[in-house]
């Protein structure tokens, strides 16, 4: 596996399984009808902004990240991120690949900082994930997530210093 910029070519395969990760209503807040474009358009992010993909040998594209500043101007500093990978390859180590990367790439672009606006509580593998790689909540917003079985949920607002 690696990770490289994704291309314009890349977003049939990201769209695969973004559509259905975001149409499961279970851990993004994105409306779960969003359009392809309307997806495209907020994933596919130009600079200051970046998108990755994890690829295995064979060229599948198994996940992808995007990067950008959390805030403009003064709060420029701050990095966020979103993190997919395509549930048929979960369990397997590319979303841990993929947040290793982001960090580091964050890091290097000269971020200060990572933090992660909404992760939802119930979501415990990518909060465990994510605190392994040195993020912690600073705050859980109550039921500010409508989990499609769960009900309302907290979100998490996660942070680490790069």
């Amino acid at each position: 596996m690696r990770i490289r910029e994704a291309t314009a070519d890349d977003w049939p395969a990201i769209w695969r399984f973004m559509r259905d990760i975001i149409s499961a209503g279970e851990t993004f807040c994105w409306d779960r009808d969003t359009t392809e474009p309307s997806a495209r358009a907020g994933w596919m992010r130009l600079s200051p902004g970046r998108t990755v993909v994890a690829v295995e040998e064979d060229g599948t594209v198994v996940g992808t990240a995007e990067t950008h500043p959390n805030h403009d101007g003064p709060g420029a500093h701050v990095a966020n991120a979103a993190f997919m990978v395509d549930p048929a390859h979960a369990g397997r180590g590319y979303g841990r690949a993929l947040g290793e990367h982001v960090v580091e790439r964050a890091r290097s672009d000269g971020y200060r900082a990572m933090q992660f606006n909404a992760v939802v509580e119930t979501n415990t593998g990518a909060v465990a994930l994510w605190r392994s790689l040195g993020f912690e909540v600073l705050t859980t917003v109550p039921e500010a997530f409508e989990h499609p079985e769960k009900g309302f949920v907290g979100l998490h607002i996660m942070h680490r210093a790069l």
